[in-house]
């Protein structure tokens, strides 16, 4: 498909000026925060999700235990999209969205997406000496694409690190387990900043999480939520009404989104060499804001993890650190961090109180990065 002059122009200009505003990645998370959080209704006091969040900051982190539960899919997405800053997208494969609750309150402190493993990765690979059987790897490895604590609970408790420690536990894995009929062995995570901020929620926590060095991929951002369908229904018109990409196909937005640009380059290097290579520079310096994110994994205590998932042997051994992977070990793992932290910011002055939640009202009241 080949888009007469204007056409190509009006679709270049469309997109170079959606990436321009993003200098850094943060930038672009807010501006999918605003579009994601602006029609959201206020809730009226005692009546809004915010209230089965975790707010008892008197609280000491010895005095809590915690489970690992399922809600439903519509109040979980409604509840992740006011806590977390980056607004999650559903992905292909598998899925489990699972809430971290304390039990004495009765009240979630945190959120936990898991989802269908990066296709590819450079630590992944190294970790494993190549690129493995995706047949037989994906039926064991999953991956953490949202692990966010209800905020001030994630800065007052190292909530971020419960939470994460959480997913690596053998409840979570059992859940896993029992919903694929399977047995996993292998998580996966990334940091969500990558290499714009120094450290990472998921440092020093072994034997829980292990650091397994940096992704390698750079990618052109996804399009917002208001430009995207405009841009596709725009394409849909110029294809004769058919879609870029067929309904069935997974990744599907990332694909047509690539198509699109693919497009676009096309045209413009038939009709105006200049404009191609001003459109080629502007795409190259919006791929450029995606940062190498820190890669980190876990093998939930097993001592052959490695072997299972090159396919060398289908029987699982746990290595003599297997039972502190238990969710009560894991909780006392915690408690110890979690109540130093505590106890430092409470001598500070520095405990927070009041729940953070996004809304149209705290847009530019919450730090994207914390």
């Amino acid at each position: 498909m080949i888009l007469e002059k204007q056409d190509a122009v009006y679709a270049a200009t469309k997109l170079m000026k959606y990436f321009q505003d993003f200098n850094r990645i943060d930038d672009y998370f807010r501006a999918r925060k605003i579009e994601r959080v602006k029609d959201l209704p206020t809730p009226l006091p005692g009546m809004g999700l915010e209230d089965d969040m975790f707010q008892d900051y008197d609280m000491s982190p010895e005095d809590m235990e915690f489970k690992v539960a399922a809600i439903p899919n519509k109040t979980f997405d409604a509840m992740i999209e006011k806590v977390a800053s980056f607004s999650p997208d559903e992905n292909p494969g598998k899925t489990l969205k699972l809430v971290v609750q304390e039990t004495n309150t009765n009240t979630i402190v945190g959120f936990i997406r898991f989802g269908s493993p990066l296709i590819n990765s450079k630590p992944r690979n190294d970790f494993l000496g190549g690129v493995p059987d995706l047949e037989i790897f994906n039926k064991r490895a999953i991956m953490g694409f949202n692990i966010v604590p209800v905020q001030p609970f994630g800065f007052n408790y190292l909530g971020g690190k419960l939470l994460a420690a959480i997913c690596c536990s053998h409840a979570s894995r059992r859940m896993l387990n029992e919903k694929y009929n399977t047995e996993f062995c292998l998580f996966e995570t990334t940091s969500l900043y990558g290499n714009i901020k120094g450290a990472s929620m998921y440092d020093g926590m072994r034997p829980y999480l292990r650091y397994k060095g940096d992704t390698q991929s750079k990618f052109l951002l996804t399009l917002g939520d208001d430009i995207y369908p405009e841009l596709k229904d725009w394409f849909t018109e110029k294809n004769g009404g058919e879609e870029l990409i067929h309904k069935g196909a997974s990744s599907r937005k990332l694909k047509m989104q690539t198509k699109m640009v693919g497009i676009v380059k096309q045209s413009l290097a038939k009709h105006d060499m200049k404009a191609y290579e001003i459109f080629s520079k502007e795409i190259a310096k919006a791929s450029d804001i995606t940062t190498q994110k820190r890669f980190y994994s876990s093998t939930y205590g097993y001592e052959n993890a490695r072997e299972i998932l090159l396919g060398n042997t289908d029987k699982l051994k746990k290595a003599e650190n297997f039972d502190r992977f238990e969710l009560p070990a894991i909780v006392e793992w915690w408690k110890k961090k979690a109540t130093k932290r505590y106890n430092n910011i409470v001598s500070d002055g520095r405990v927070r109180k009041e729940l953070e939640v996004w809304s149209s009202e705290t847009m530019n009241t919450i730090d994207i990065i914390r």
